[in-house]
């Protein structure tokens, strides 16, 4: 989507302030913040550093068990669809990881 309009409006400074706070809580820029929350979302808090080293660590399991899936498969071992079934469970796992804590949710404003 390309961004065509320019748009000018003054805030108080409290209200600055809080659109400050706000984006740093969530991690995104002021004009995100105000873009999220016009489409009808409200950003969530960013997560500490503690939620990636987290997600990187699943990452890296589910890659292994993508390389194990490989080998075994390759070499006769096992149940290859059981093992792609469970490998793809984990990936969803994550995914839904990420969407519960990094994308913004749907807002209860009743105005939107």
């Amino acid at each position: 989507m390309t961004k065509r309009v320019k748009r000018q409006f003054w805030l108080s400074p409290e209200e600055n302030a809080e659109l400050k706070r706000k984006a740093k809580l969530s991690g995104i820029n002021e004009t995100s913040v105000i873009r999220i929350l016009i489409r009808g979302y409200e950003p969530k808090e960013k997560p500490d550093a503690r939620f990636y080293e987290v997600m990187r660590q699943l990452s890296t399991i589910g890659n292994n068990i993508n390389q194990l899936a490989s080998k075994a498969n390759a070499l006769g071992f096992i149940d290859a669809p059981m093992l792609k079934a469970e490998a793809l469970r984990w990936h969803k796992f994550q995914a839904d990881i990420e969407r519960e804590f990094l994308r913004p949710q749907e807002s209860n404003l009743k105005w939107k």
